[in-house]
């Protein structure tokens, strides 16, 4: 059985701090392990700030991880990050896990 990779999101996901989507951003050695584990889940507990480019940001990462054929679930979501994807329509499709990771 494979593990879960947990990988923290931390600071702002926000127009400023966003050149590239994820997978642009990963050794090929930790794409090879996330291809593996078959799974991982962003916990965005640590995110101070967000806007609608952390929200496409993510929106991205899990269409390359899809693709990929990674499944990511988002954990620990800001509130303002949630009501934009509300207000986008695009909330049904966000895989949120509700439960809060232990750290």
């Amino acid at each position: 059985m494979s593990t879960v990779s947990v990988i923290a999101l931390n600071g702002a996901l926000d127009r400023q701090s966003l050149t590239k989507d994820w997978w642009a951003l990963l050794s090929n050695a930790d794409k090879q392990s996330y291809r593996q584990a078959g799974a991982c889940t962003f916990d965005f507990s640590q995110v101070e700030r967000v806007d609608s480019a952390g929200l496409a940001w993510t929106i991205n990462a899990i269409r390359d991880g899809r693709a990929q054929g990674i499944k990511i679930t988002l954990c620990n979501l800001p509130e303002k990050m949630l009501k934009l994807a509300k207000i986008s329509e695009i909330d049904a499709f966000l895989p949120v896990q509700n439960a809060t990771l232990s750290q």
